[in-house]
């Protein structure tokens, strides 16, 4: 919970610490996925708990509606590079491919797909 006393943090500084998370879990760059960490041993993960599970998903159906908002107001071009930008999720070099990855690729056309329902087809 925030104090009220306290001062939020800079809108540039919240942005600056999302995309490095986004880079430290191998998210796609413009050349392509991330190369292979230093240190290929795994991160920790801590265990959840049903309530944290349950919070997790109710947070990921919000975050795939807004997106699928989005995603309807957006130009055909963004709608095709959202389709080209799922073969980039794709395991680091060296590790096999999970199938949670392959799955992954196909959620985000299929987002996209969702989305064109919607679409208006209209320049943004």
């Amino acid at each position: 919970m925030t104090h009220p006393d306290s001062n939020p943090p800079d809108a540039s500084l919240l942005r600056q610490r999302a995309l490095s998370r986004w880079d430290n879990e191998g998210g796609a760059g413009p050349d392509g996925p991330q190369k292979a960490p230093a240190s290929n041993d795994p991160a920790p993960v801590p265990n959840m708990g049903e309530a944290e599970l349950v919070s997790l998903h109710i947070r990921v159906i919000a975050l795939e509606n807004l997106v699928i908002a989005l995603l309807a107001g957006a130009s055909d071009r963004q709608l095709e590079l959202a389709r080209e930008m799922a073969p980039y999720i794709s395991p680091r070099p060296g590790f096999i491919p999970h199938p949670l990855t392959t799955r992954a690729a196909d959620h985000m056309v299929d987002l996209v797909e969702r989305a064109s329902r919607f679409h208006s087809g209209e320049p943004s």
